[in-house]
């Protein structure tokens, strides 16, 4: 059931991106519910040896490159699903940072 929750507060979280994010573009709820399939195995599996590999470069940047490892992994998800559209790299920093912050503000009302 968790998982189920999770998935819907992503989807919600990618439906807030789209509208406030122009270049941002889902074509319908399954293109949607597959982005946030791919993105969370992303973030589950890639996302954590990226970081060790780039561990260094983080630490000079003060952090600032785990939102480029963040980015990187959606702007690649918009290019495996179809129905998930991303203009370009600025519109996937932009969204980047929208995404995190609107999920973890669904994640923390889902708690609740």
């Amino acid at each position: 059931m968790k998982i189920i929750t999770r998935l819907a507060i992503n989807v919600l979280a990618l439906y807030v991106v789209e509208y406030v994010v122009p270049g941002f573009r889902l074509s319908g709820i399954w293109s949607a519910t597959v982005a946030a399939i791919v993105i969370g195995i992303a973030n589950t599996f890639i996302r954590p040896a990226l970081q060790i590999i780039t561990l260094p470069i983080s630490l000079v940047t003060f952090g600032l490159f785990a939102l480029l490892i963040n980015v990187a992994l959606l702007y690649g998800a918009s290019f495996l699903v179809p129905g998930f559209e991303i203009e370009n790299f600025t519109t996937a920093i932009i969204a980047s940072v929208v995404l995190s912050l609107v999920s973890w503000f669904l994640a923390h009302l889902a708690k609740d």
